[in-house]
């Protein structure tokens, strides 16, 4: 009876910090088959390690959002291919772990793989960090597409979270294939209301966004 009692009380600890702030959603209940590979849980990332707030592989979004990138998940899938998701909502206190790094010029651990021509002093002045990201307003995400058979990446031109202008969408010196790539990613996400930033080809913003003003910073559990 006691042990019985106390998984109870671990088991309502849980929900308590599961619950998540009105208006947000675990993606993986709207899209179950969604492969999530949040690249700030992991250390694959420019910085070089996990970054605070992401204590697990969860893709958080606004409800508004998970239900028109279920659309696009949906109709990709038609053609044999599927979403990769490498970001979503991301927590405050992980763009402060950026700014912090950013100032600290003597960490280059990943520079030749993530900003090999841009010097990380510039990196504010370039906008490839900032204060503020849409991210922390719940409507951004960070994706790819895969091939929906084998879950290779389809070759957009440029790794994720590369600084450099290889990443803009509008970047020429691409293959034929790459350029098709990229637009394809672009099609389907402007087909289902999200608009992208133009400097990054992975990087998608939900328009009429329901907290347009509000940076939040709940932890992704």
């Amino acid at each position: 009876m006691k042990y019985t009692f106390l998984i109870f009380i671990c088991l309502f600890i849980n929900s308590i910090f599961a619950q998540l702030p009105k208006g947000f959603v675990y993606v993986e209940n709207i899209i179950p088959d969604l492969e999530v590979e949040l690249r700030y849980f992991t250390s694959n990332n420019f910085v070089g390690e996990p970054i605070e707030g992401y204590h697990a592989n969860k893709l958080i979004l606004t409800k508004e959002s998970a239900e028109a990138l279920k659309l696009v998940h949906e109709d990709l899938q038609e053609q044999n291919l599927c979403l990769k998701v490498y970001d979503g909502y991301r927590p405050q206190r992980a763009v402060n772990h950026f700014i912090n790094w950013a100032k600290d010029l003597n960490d280059t651990i990943n520079k030749a793989v993530f900003y090999p021509n841009v010097k990380k002093r510039n990196l504010f002045k370039e906008e490839y960090i900032a204060s503020r990201s849409g991210h922390s307003r719940g409507s951004t995400l960070d994706l790819t597409i895969i091939d929906a058979n084998t879950g290779v990446i389809l070759d957009m031109g440029s790794i994720y979270d590369f600084f450099g202008e290889e990443s803009w969408v509008n970047y020429d010196n691409l293959t034929d294939q790459q350029k098709k790539n990229r637009q394809l990613l672009q099609f389907y996400m402007n087909k289902y209301g999200f608009r992208n930033y133009p400097k990054e080809w992975w990087h998608f913003t939900l328009r009429g966004e329901p907290f347009p003003n509000t940076y939040f910073d709940f932890p992704v559990n």
